[in-house]
């Protein structure tokens, strides 16, 4: 299996599939099985695109403050669900390269293949709304070319991180890179290490 082939494949047919019902409370239908990888990149690209539209939502001018706290309440959940996936898809990638002796003159990368799997994934997002904003005809010529010369650019990077990432996962099998995670260190959602949650106790 080509991951990032997969992924790419994954992450357009979810987009596809929120945008049945473009409404970011329909419940989730993942096609994939649970504990498979294939079932995390979907859960992965459900939650990117339905953040998508969180954010348009809660930048309303008008929105009833209150609506707007329990947005945000919602937003900041939704970026934890995503950076446990993140995790749990580079747990795959440790398993997988477990065996892999790094060579003498192995490097390290800057990130890990998850989180440069989790910017693939937001693409497929940004690549979809830009899309959307190219087929508009309520629009001016000038913002019309200018959303065309931006979808134009979308796809050129989603090519070269196709061809990054996988270049990537090929160091990594062959010990050309050292297959290293570091676990995120959140601290303001952990009771016990911020602030103002342990000190009104």
């Amino acid at each position: 299996m080509n991951i990032v082939e997969t992924s790419n494949r994954i992450f357009a047919q979810a987009v596809k599939d929120y945008h049945r019902t473009d409404n970011v409370d329909a419940p989730i239908n993942n096609p994939y099985a649970e504990g498979t990888i294939e079932h995390d990149l979907y859960q992965k690209n459900w939650i990117d695109v339905v953040q998508w539209h969180l954010e348009d939502i809660i930048r309303d001018p008008h929105i009833n403050p209150v609506d707007a706290l329990a947005l945000k309440r919602r937003i900041d959940r939704s970026n934890q669900d995503r950076t446990d996936l993140v995790e749990r898809i580079d747990s795959y990638f440790l398993t997988l390269f477990h065996g892999v002796k790094p060579l003498p003159d192995a490097r390290i990368n800057t990130e890990s293949p998850a989180w440069a799997i989790d910017r693939l994934s937001i693409l497929h997002v940004k690549i979809w709304h830009m899309q959307e904003q190219v087929e508009r005809n309520d629009v001016p010529q000038e913002q019309h070319d200018k959303c065309v010369a931006k979808l134009s650019v979308l796809h050129e990077q989603l090519q070269d991180m196709t061809t990054s990432i996988t270049q990537l996962l090929e160091d990594y099998a062959s010990g050309a890179r050292i297959m290293k995670v570091y676990r995120q260190m959140k601290m303001y959602n952990d009771p016990t290490l911020n602030p103002v949650l342990y000190g009104k106790k």
